[in-house]
């Protein structure tokens, strides 16, 4: 049960209401963007909400329990707040976004009506539409060990213990080629072999996509000419020249730990563990 401020539960019992519906939006890098369904920017709680986005939502959903709530929100996309090529980039993923309602005779007047994460993002005909979720959506993260044949560690980090920045496992290149919004002809990294860099990541570090990040999905070699293919698309086409680093893939498996990176007594998976097969298994004569 929300308490309402006297001032604004006065203007809820009024005969003529003056409501707006805001949605600030925090990206993880901290910026601060503000979104109103109403016909004027309003200044409210320190942040301005810009109209000129065309802001709206959905009704709210909720339920008793661990269900996780949430509802929709669509504005324009303008480059002036929401620019298609960052919502491409990935700056917006896992942004914070608080609704709030408030009076828009008296900006002061407001309530925070709930908190949510932004999840998947839909585009069409410059504008968006975004999935809210609710807070109850971070009990669905993994949280502790998993128990599976797989190493449930990422390459490089604490657990780990490999020094992913060594030459070994960090290559520098350049794009010499473009064969479509994700696959890459690469220049400078001839040293390594076809599959080293599969399921690594690459990030952008000069031209139109510097900072762009994702997953490789395919590293290979063919007759001398080495390929990139991204899981990702850039936010705008990649052009000869453009410079990248790119990190060591692992599969998770034991047999890749212990004969590529000489690393099993770090292996953090159970490759002995017996799996739904034994589980499933029926007794057959003449077998053990």
């Amino acid at each position: 049960m929300k308490d309402i401020p006297p001032a604004l539960a006065a203007s809820l019992a009024g005969g003529v209401t003056t409501l707006a519906r805001c949605w600030r939006l925090t990206r993880r890098d901290g910026v601060v963007i503000g979104l109103t369904e109403h016909d004027d920017d309003l200044t409210v709680d320190g942040t301005l909400f810009r109209a000129a986005s065309g802001a709206s939502g959905s009704e709210d959903a909720s339920a008793l329990g661990f269900a996780v709530g949430g509802g929709e929100m669509s504005a324009a996309l303008t480059s002036e707040l929401i620019d298609a090529a960052d919502l491409d980039a990935g700056r917006y993923d896992g942004a914070g976004i608080e609704l709030i309602l408030a009076d828009w005779s008296a900006p002061e007047h407001f309530l925070r009506l709930r908190r949510a994460t932004l999840g998947e993002v839909r585009r069409s005909e410059g504008s968006f539409t975004a999935e809210l979720r609710g807070l109850s959506s971070a009990l669905n993260m993994v949280r502790g060990r998993l128990f599976t044949a797989g190493c449930d560690a990422d390459l490089g980090d604490g657990r780990c213990r490999i020094a992913l920045a060594a030459p070994a496992f960090t290559g520098h290149g350049t794009v010499s080629a473009a064969e479509g919004p994700g696959l890459i002809v690469a220049a400078g990294l001839g040293a390594y072999a076809a599959g080293g860099f599969t399921q690594g990541r690459l990030i952008v570090t000069s031209g139109a996509n510097d900072g762009f990040a994702t997953e490789v999905k395919a590293h290979t070699v063919s007759t001398g000419t080495v390929r990139l293919e991204l899981w990702q698309r850039p936010p705008a086409p990649l052009a000869p020249g453009d410079a990248f680093t790119v990190t060591a893939g692992c599969d998770k498996s034991f047999a890749t730990c212990r004969d590529r990176f000489a690393n099993t007594l770090n292996f953090r998976g159970f490759p002995h563990m017996p799996g739904n097969d034994a589980v499933l298994r029926v007794a057959t004569p003449g077998r053990p």
